[in-house]
């Protein structure tokens, strides 16, 4: 059963990461077909929560690697060419949104660069996405094709459909979170998006039953009626947001067009199962030790709620409509004054001794840990073990902070009694 948790995690991971970095690619796409500040203001629109959108990615990564090492050993080695594109789109992406973001007007360039960046990741997830449900050559559990088996017809269909889904997603957030010419522009673009997207899942969706080599389980009553059920239920959201786009409540086409991709996911998720790539790795094969997995599932488990916490944060944080606000000088910055510190003597032989012997072993103990938890050994670290060398990590990081605080390693300049900096 734990493999069914771990692969909760990673379909949860990657439905966020589709739900929320898809609506930011459409931005970035979106501003294509903008000008001038047009451009930079739809970067500063979504600068606010794109990194923690993309967070999630790191995380469905993870998951994938100790709880599904077999979908690593088959899917990467067969996908590694659009693959290592898409990481690459997303670094420019991530450089030319803070480069624009950082100079003091609108920039040509960068904002082409982000728009550009963003279409290539999304083409790129389109790609990848078309490569494993075409089917990937598997011997022994690992990829046994070629370089460019990925790049098939329906491939290309599924980066086609993606794009416009995103594209779809970026219409419906910028309705939602701008006024005036922007809005506008969205609301008029939204109908014929949201056709675009509705044509290419019908084509993908029966074209999937051509492209993939696994038998899918229609027959059986519960897979079908969760599978009509998942598309009766896109279906009614891409009916809400068609009927929002261009009115208000200004939230309800992205409300119509996140329900449409959950139930979307669902439906895939729902056909193919327990197939995880196809035509023929399951679940069961692909999943690594059960100690493995317990820990994936106990640590992955404890960070979710960190990252629910970041992202609901963010949003409450920029909630309603963006507005460009001018900028502001800053306040002229401040450091301690007083008397100059006196420098701490260096510590003795015997202490730096101490310090070092009790870092290598806390090292060496983490190290073990690792290697007792992924090896499914658990004979001789238990949580105890875990919990009480966490905690020695913690206090070290702690104490080395505030000793560095009292010595003045973090202010600019103690020295330094210029009174304009000092505020005195």
């Amino acid at each position: 059963m734990l493999e069914y948790a771990t692969y909760t995690l990673v379909l949860l991971s990657l439905g966020m990461y589709v739900v929320l970095d898809g609506y930011d690619l459409g931005v970035g796409m979106l501003s294509l077909f903008a000008k001038g500040e047009s451009r930079r203001e739809y970067g500063e629109l979504i600068a606010t929560a794109w990194d923690a959108n993309e967070s999630w990615l790191v995380l469905a990564g993870v998951a994938l690697w100790a709880g599904l090492p077999g979908v690593y050993a088959t899917v990467l080695p067969g996908v590694y060419l659009p693959l290592i594109g898409m990481l690459l789109a997303i670094i420019l992406r991530g450089m030319g949104l803070e480069f624009q973001s950082a100079a003091a007007g609108y920039r040509r360039g960068w904002a082409l660069l982000f728009g550009a960046s963003s279409l290539a990741a999304a083409l790129c997830q389109g790609l990848v996405l078309g490569g494993v449900l075409s089917g990937l050559e598997q011997r022994d559990g690992s990829f046994s094709g070629g370089a460019f088996d990925w790049l098939t017809p329906y491939s290309l269909l599924c980066a086609l459909g993606l794009v416009a889904l995103y594209l779809l997603a970026g219409a419906a957030w910028l309705q939602d979170k701008t006024e005036g010419a922007a809005r506008q522009r969205a609301g008029r673009a939204g109908r014929p998006l949201l056709a675009a997207t509705a044509l290419a899942a019908l084509i993908l969706g029966f074209g999937l039953q051509a492209a993939d080599p696994q038998e899918f389980g229609f027959d059986e009553p519960v897979r079908a009626a969760l599978f009509w059920t998942a598309v009766a239920g896109a279906a009614a959201a891409g009916a809400v947001a068609w009927y929002g786009f261009g009115r208000r409540p200004d939230w309800r086409p992205f409300a119509g067009v996140v329900t449409a991709q959950v139930c979307g996911l669902l439906a895939l998720v729902v056909a193919t199962a327990p197939v995880v790539v196809p035509p023929g790795l399951t679940l069961h094969q692909a999943s690594s030790p059960p100690g493995s997995q317990t820990f994936l599932v106990v640590g992955v488990g404890l960070c979710m709620p960190v990252v629910f916490a970041y992202n609901a944060y963010a949003w409450w944080a920029f909630r309603g409509k963006f507005t460009q606000t001018p900028e502001a000088p800053l306040d002229p910055l401040r450091v301690r004054t007083g008397a100059p510190r006196q420098a701490r003597p260096e510590p003795g032989g015997f202490v730096v001794v101490v310090r070092r012997a009790l870092l290598t072993v806390l090292g060496a103990g983490l190290a073990a840990v690792s290697q007792d938890v992924f090896g499914g050994v658990a004979a001789w670290i238990d949580p105890l073990g875990v919990t009480l060398l966490s905690a020695a990590a913690l206090a070290a990081w702690i104490i080395s902070d505030r000793r560095d605080q009292r010595d003045g390693v973090f202010d600019l300049d103690p020295d330094d009694q210029d009174p304009v900096r000092t505020g005195t």
